[in-house]
């Protein structure tokens, strides 16, 4: 009853504010930024009423659709020292990943919210309840906060068909694709590093071009893990959905999910010919919140938090034919 009360609540006040007034002046960065700190703290709170929402307003958690005051509403105690912002004042919205606590537990959060007339329309987050993911996102600290020379800036649609390659090269993966990284293109999932990882005492370096490797190794930099052709096993990465785009950092905020198919998926060949099997036995999908850092072309910083989910589940904003599509979305806008 108290979470239909306080939802009852921001509504009714939604309609107040908004009856016979103009649509409000479009949110730069630092209004949209706002809203997200205004945003954590009324869940820190509790109190749903502390923000404003559209008439329309939609919620989901870990793509399930709730109600304002439920979930992390709930249960959330404070924010965490990790803060990545992703700014589109272009579409009015922006992408926030940063730790956070609930039950003073640590935990990993990627946001984003739609704002319209100054109000929240849309708020979708997916939390990744892991206190060494956050513990490993804060230690790592990287801010992603300088910006692009504005001569060498892409548009939205050019960063994201650069960070689209990414799970394209991922998905089936060969080793033959198209992978533009940088050289130092680096890493991180649930806040550990899943590339350049150093090699432990007493143990050599895996030759990604040896036959004997059969598993791809994290001591591996980015596009020598995609030229090991060792990731095939991710079947396919659906309901790309780009939430967020920042050309003027260079950041790109999606959605996504990881489905392996399991089965004879499993069984494949590295480029060199020598034959594999690999990955999980049975159906599973990852759901994810990925986040890039792109420059001159190149895709340099990828962070990532994981959780599995249903298999073939949906994220709650897409019908089912987007849901299972492999095709790149900027559903920002």
């Amino acid at each position: 009853m108290r979470t239909l009360f306080l939802t009852l609540l921001a509504a009714s006040t939604v309609f107040a504010q908004g009856k016979g007034k103009a649509a409000a002046p479009a949110c730069d960065r630092a209004c949209l930024e706002g809203h997200v700190d205004r945003y954590l703290d009324a869940m820190v709170a509790h109190d749903p009423s502390k923000v404003t929402f559209s008439r329309d307003y939609k919620f989901t958690e870990n793509g399930q659709r709730l109600l304002a005051g439920d979930g992390l509403w709930n249960t959330m105690t404070a924010k965490g020292t990790y803060r990545l912002f992703v700014t589109d004042v272009e579409a009015q919205s922006v992408g926030f990943f940063g730790s956070i606590q609930e039950m003073d537990a640590g935990a990993m959060i990627g946001m984003r919210l739609k704002i319209r007339n100054n109000q929240i329309a849309e708020a979708e987050q997916f939390i990744q309840r892991s206190p060494s993911s956050a513990a490993g996102f804060e230690r790592i600290g990287y801010k992603w906060t300088d910006p692009i020379p504005a001569a060498e800036r892409q548009t939205r649609e050019q960063l994201i068909a650069l960070a689209d390659k990414y799970f394209t090269g991922m998905a089936s993966n060969d080793g033959k694709g198209d992978y533009p990284f940088a050289d130092n293109c680096h890493r991180i999932e649930n806040g550990n590093n899943s590339t350049n990882a150093p090699t432990p005492a007493g143990q050599t370096r895996p030759d990604p071009k040896d036959p004997k490797v059969t598993g791809y190794s994290g001591q591996w930099g980015c596009k020598e893990q995609f030229e090991s052709g060792l990731l095939h096993f991710v079947t396919r990465i659906r309901d790309r959905r780009y939430v967020a785009v920042d050309p003027e950092r260079g950041l790109v905020f999606s959605y996504i999910f990881f489905d392996h198919s399991a089965g004879d998926t499993r069984d494949f060949e590295k480029p060199d010919g020598t034959k594999v099997s690999a990955g999980p036995q049975q159906p599973w999908t990852w759901q994810l919140a990925e986040l890039f850092r792109l420059e001159k072309g190149k895709i340099y910083q990828i962070e990532a938090t994981m959780e599995r989910a249903p298999y073939g589940m949906n994220s709650g904003w897409s019908p089912w034919e987007d849901g299972m599509s492999q095709r790149a979305r900027d559903v920002a806008k």
